[in-house]
Formats: structure tokens, sequence, C-alpha cells
């Protein structure tokens, strides 16, 4: 779905650096991808060696070589909105800074993930005859609920141009190949109880109270830390919100408690949801997000060239990302892109110029 605005016009021939700010200089705020994917769509269409597809606003570019393997660089789009905090650094359009021995780019999207995306079309434009045929997926979405991900709607609407031996996912993980993904849940558990005026609580049935013994049993609980293909997956069990009671004058009826497991990939989601009954037996849970884990894959042949290429050891990865729907399509993925983590979404985001030109060097010579 092609925006009505201009669309921008986008130089791959660029250095990667500066095409990172290039592209955080084109606002793209979920719901708002579509002039940034008429620009990266007009610009793999000018490029002979590529099939170029469009399904909404993301964008995937094939080469057809007919190598013996497929290997999938994906990115999103999409950032969160931009700050609020009036002269914000991390906004729109990009700021450049020298920083001691080091140049900077400001901006929203430097991190997350623009950097990783100009990584991308600068392979795109690079990569003529790579050694490995590759998909480029640009997609839009991500930033915002599961069920509207620009990726899982081509994973839906045409699975077949996500086929593929091995994807790397250009999240930012400071040039560190982190593999894989924990999986994730929340879930719900409510205690009922006997309403009454706290001044004659014998009548009533206390609800919060029987939250004590759900409580104690996740104060309790030891979390484990999983290896999988040699990586250390720490596991977690918590409580994050909490809540019940009506007034200052009753015992509650009602208490709830909502918990986060993250589980390593050795589970899958049915495994993992089968350990949670395990621990609250007894009680009626009510699941409300769940997202599997990911194998990091990282005993494929590729995958070993991979981490060889980039010449660190590679990591675990903790939270949760988009490498779990190429897991669950049967496609290994690990995440590898430019920039701190920790610094996305923040009011001064921003990425080294060093660092993007890095990840664009291994890559490159995991792939010429």
């Amino acid at each position: 779905m092609a925006s009505d605005q201009q669309t921008p016009v986008l130089d791959l021939t660029m250095d990667p650096a500066d095409l990172t700010a290039a592209l955080v200089d084109v606002e793209s705020v979920s719901d708002h991808e579509g002039p940034l994917a008429d620009a990266v769509e007009a610009a793999l269409r000018e490029l002979p060696h590529l099939t170029v597809h469009r399904d909404g606003d993301t964008v995937v570019a094939r080469t057809e070589l007919g190598r013996d393997e497929r290997v999938i660089l994906a990115g999103h789009l999409d950032t969160v909105p931009l700050p609020t905090v009036e002269g914000a650094l991390g906004a729109v359009p990009s700021v450049r800074r020298r920083e001691g021995d080091r140049d900077v780019i400001y901006g929203r999207g430097t991190t997350d993930m623009k950097g990783g995306v100009a990584v991308q079309l600068a392979l795109v434009q690079q990569l003529r005859e790579p050694n490995r045929d590759v998909t480029y997926v640009f997609y839009d979405h991500e930033e915002v609920s599961s069920d509207a991900s620009g990726l899982g709607r081509v994973m839906r609407n045409g699975p077949e141009l996500l086929e593929a031996d091995f994807a790397v996912l250009l999240e930012p993980t400071n040039g560190t190949v982190e593999g894989g993904c924990n999986g994730t849940m929340r879930f719900r558990i409510t205690t009922h109880g006997k309403a009454s005026h706290s001044g004659r609580a014998w009548i009533g049935d206390n609800a919060i109270h029987k939250q004590a013994e759900l409580l104690e049993r996740l104060a309790r609980y030891e979390p484990r830390t999983v290896t999988v293909e040699g990586l250390d997956y720490r596991e977690g069990l918590n409580a994050i919100r909490i809540g019940g009671g009506v007034a200052g004058n009753v015992i509650p009826d009602t208490a709830w408690v909502e918990v986060n497991y993250r589980f390593a990939p050795d589970k899958t989601l049915q495994q993992a949801q089968q350990h949670v009954r395990e621990v609250f037996e007894g009680y009626e849970i009510e699941w409300q997000d769940l997202s599997p884990a990911a194998r990091p894959g990282l005993d494929r042949p590729a995958a070993a060239q991979f981490v060889a290429a980039v010449g660190q050891e590679p990591m675990p990865k903790y939270g949760w990302t988009d490498v779990a729907r190429f897991s669950e399509a049967g496609v290994p993925a690990v995440n590898f892109g430019p920039g701190d983590a920790l610094l996305a979404h923040t009011d001064d985001e921003h990425v080294v110029d060093d660092a993007v030109r890095a990840c664009h060097r291994a890559l490159s010579q995991w792939l010429s």
C-alpha cells in the first residue's frame, strides 16, 4: 500500500553510517511507514539482480542465483513515537556529532533499528553475486501489537518468500551474535472469596489473603539456567501486576496477580504452559500473551561460518524478538546488529558510525 506522500530518494551507494542518517530523516513511526517503504521499494527495483515483492508496507527482495543455501537478512522500518521532550536529540531529523574519537548519529531509530536497515540496504547494493542466495526483508509494524506485524503478515500471505536455511535479524546487539531468544508468556490467576463489610470480616472470605499461597510459590520458585546449543539462557517467573479490592471498608471477593514467564528455547510453547500448570496446580490460569522461544541454530553450517566471520563469542538473547517467528517457521535465526539495545526508545537514542560500518563488514565478509 504505497503512500500518497512524495517518495524520498535513497542512495544505496552511500557509506552505511550516512545511509543510517538518511533513513532516520524519513519519519516512520508505526502506522506511518509508507514513505520509507516506498523509498526502499523504489531503490530496490533499480537493482536488476533482485526480484522485489511488496505486501502492505513490507518489502521483500530476493536474489535468485541457485545457490545451495539461502539466508534471510531482516529488519523493521518502523520506530516508536518521537520523543516528547523539547530539544531531544533522539528525534527526527538526525543529528551528527563528534564525541571524543568517534562520530555519533542521534535520532529516532538510529539504534532500533535503522542502523541495521542501512546495513541491509548497503549489502543489497554491494553484493550482486553473494555466496548464498539472500532474501532481504524490510517490514512494518514491529513496534506495536504482534498481530499487526508485517513480518507475520508475509508469513501468512506468502510463506514461500521466507523459506531459508538461516536468518539474521539486525536488531541492536552491540555487534555481538545473540542466538535465538527466550520465549515469553503472561497469564493471570484470580482468587475468589466473599464480600462483606470489613467491620464484620468474619462473615466474608478475603480473596486477597488467598493470594498469599500463590505469591509464596512465586517467591520459592528457583528459575533455571538452561544450556541450548552452547548458550546459557536464564529463565524467570515473576509477578508483574497485582490487584483487588473495591473500597476501604469492604472485604474483597476477588483478587488477581499477573505473572510473566520467560522460558528457554529447550521448550515448546505447549511445554512451557504445562510447566506453569504444574507450578500453579490447583489454580485456574487465564492466558493473556503467548510467544514461543527460538533456538539459535548455531549448529547449522551457515551459522557457524557467520559466527566465525563476526569473530566474537555468541551470546544468548534473553528478551523476545522476531527470531521466534522465523524459528517457528522452521528457520533458525540469530540477532546481530549495530547499536546498544539499552538506548532503544530513549530520548537520546544514538549509534556510533563505526558500529554500523563494523556490522556491515562482518556481514559482507560472510556473504562474499
